[in-house]
């Protein structure tokens, strides 16, 4: 059973300056010109580095966020590092809307995204959806549409994220289905299935506050557990 922790940070959280970067990531950021990416980028490492030094991994070790590193390995997959040293975790960062999401797993890999709940045109459902996911979100009532799009959108997002390929994929090479199961504190069950081999994932979703959030992981996952920051 592999169990995701989870972090959100806004804007408003975002410390003044760059004290809290590492070197490499100061050099990042200097590359990083359009404003919305740069904000994006630099909310999605606060998160992660906020998520990383409340991870019970790290207790006693109490370290300075600028010891914290977050590093794009070669196919785009955030890997966290401290004094250097690649951390055991699979990490995921996702940013929408001036709000980040960070996610985190001592096992299996996990994917994470973050979507503002916002109206979302047939046309994007008929060119990054499957035909069943089509007919599954044309079964919600219509005033639950734009949770419902931005949900099934998130849900594969997440298991693309947690097979460390994104948006390089065709998104219709895995399908979302929603066994609606609900649990505790609002999180109901997701499951993805990718199309070529069959595979597996499991995952939650919750909304609140105008935004979706979802995780998928191979395998059983346990309910996401939100970290203290």
């Amino acid at each position: 059973m592999n169990t995701v922790y989870w972090l959100t940070r806004s804007e408003g959280d975002l410390p003044a300056g760059a004290g809290w970067l590492a070197a490499a990531e100061v050099a990042v950021i200097a590359g990083l010109t359009v404003p919305s990416r740069r904000r994006d980028w630099l909310l999605g490492r606060w998160a992660a580095k906020q998520a990383l030094a409340s991870w019970s991994g790290l207790s006693g070790r109490a370290p300075g966020v600028a010891r914290l590193e977050i590093r794009a390995a070669a196919d785009g997959a955030p890997e966290a590092f401290l004094n250097s040293e690649r951390l055991p975790v699979s990490l995921s960062i996702s940013h929408s809307g001036g709000r980040a999401l960070c996610a985190l797993s001592e096992g299996a890999a996990v994917g994470c995204d973050l979507e503002r709940i916002e109206a979302r045109s047939e046309l994007f459902v008929l060119d990054y959806f499957t035909h069943r996911e089509q007919v599954l979100v044309a079964s919600w009532p219509e005033s639950d549409r734009p949770l419902v799009d931005n949900l099934v959108w998130s849900a594969k997002e997440s298991a693309l994220k947690a097979l460390r390929v994104g948006l390089r994929a065709d998104t219709r090479g895995v399908e979302v289905s929603l066994p609606g199961i609900e649990t505790h504190d609002g999180w109901r069950r997701l499951e993805v299935r990718q199309a070529r081999n069959g595979q597996s994932f499991e995952g939650w979703w919750r909304a609140g506050d105008g935004y979706v959030m979802t995780f998928a992981s191979p395998g059983r996952l346990e309910v996401p557990e939100r970290l203290a920051g």
